[in-house]
Formats: structure tokens, sequence, C-alpha cells
């Protein structure tokens, strides 16, 4: 299973992303959407997998919820916006490691594009993609891409858009 992530499109969805997620069988957006239209646009286009981010109001929190849990080719998923990096957790996504650690866990917030592994929490995967949108103090405009098999994950791609200021 292909997979197309990003995170804090603020409400600008860069036509490119269609383009970069065209051979995705999934989209998963980790939070910060913007409108419902943009959950709208992505559903008709792939299936899509979101939860709302700290920015959107009730019409995004009305369709995807604060945390998602699921599993995919074997590999437990948790996506939510806020959570922190290893071994720099917020403290809700620490409470929540205790309890239950997933093999990937997917956040945003901080527009900061980070992919690495948390040897105190069984190896986890933990993936940020950075931002999509024009809106925040990133400079480049990512994407990430990967694969999912058989509990394993591969050919993982970053993309970059372009500037933030190039809307």
């Amino acid at each position: 299973m292909k997979i197309g992530l990003f995170s804090d499109t603020h409400n600008h969805l860069d036509p490119k992303v269609f383009k970069h997620f065209d051979d995705c069988d999934e989209i998963w957006h980790a939070g910060d959407i913007g409108t419902a239209a943009i959950i709208h646009q992505l559903e008709e286009f792939k299936p899509l997998r979101a939860v709302y981010g700290n920015i959107d109001g009730k019409d995004v929190r009305a369709i995807c919820p604060e945390d998602l849990w699921f599993t995919v080719e074997g590999l437990s998923i948790w996506i939510t916006h806020i959570g922190g990096y290893p071994p720099k957790y917020n403290p809700r996504t620490k409470r929540i490691l205790k309890e239950r650690i997933p093999d990937i866990m997917i956040c945003g917030h901080s527009h900061i594009l980070k992919i690495m592994r948390d040897p105190a929490k069984n190896n986890m995967l933990h993936i940020n993609p950075g931002a999509a949108g024009i809106h925040g103090f990133h400079r480049t405009k990512t994407l990430v891409k990967f694969d999912l098999k058989a509990q394993e994950i591969s050919n993982m791609q970053v993309i970059e858009l372009g500037s933030r200021t190039s809307g």
C-alpha cells in the first residue's frame, strides 16, 4: 500500500499534491487542514484518513477526530496533530504512549519535517511530514510518501513542493 502523508495545509491545497499523490492508495493528513472543503477535495481524489488540528474549526472537527488509531499491513498507526517528537513528547502524548505504543506515530503541528525512530518506545517510527501550506515559519512545503507491505515500511520519500511563499 502506497501512502501519501502531509500536514498543516492551513486551507491551502497546493495543486502539486494531486500529481505527487496520484499513485497513492490512501492519503493521510495530520491536521491543521483549514476547512471541510479541503477534506472533500481530498476525499474525491483518494481515500483519506485525517485528524483535526488546533487551527481547525467546527466544520473540520465534525468530520475528523483528534486521534486516529488503525492497522495497515499489520502495522499499528497513530495519527494525531500535536505530539512532539522522540524523546520530547508533550504531556498528553506521554500519557498515551504509556498505555499504547504504535508501530508508527504520525503528527504535524511543528511545521518541522522529522522522520526518526524512538528506541525507548519499541523502536516506534515517528513521522512529522512538515507543512504543506503557505502559513507558518517553514521555508519549504513538504510531503512524505512511503510504502507499507507485510509489516514493513519502505521507499520513504520526502517531496519538496517549493517555497512556502510561492502559493
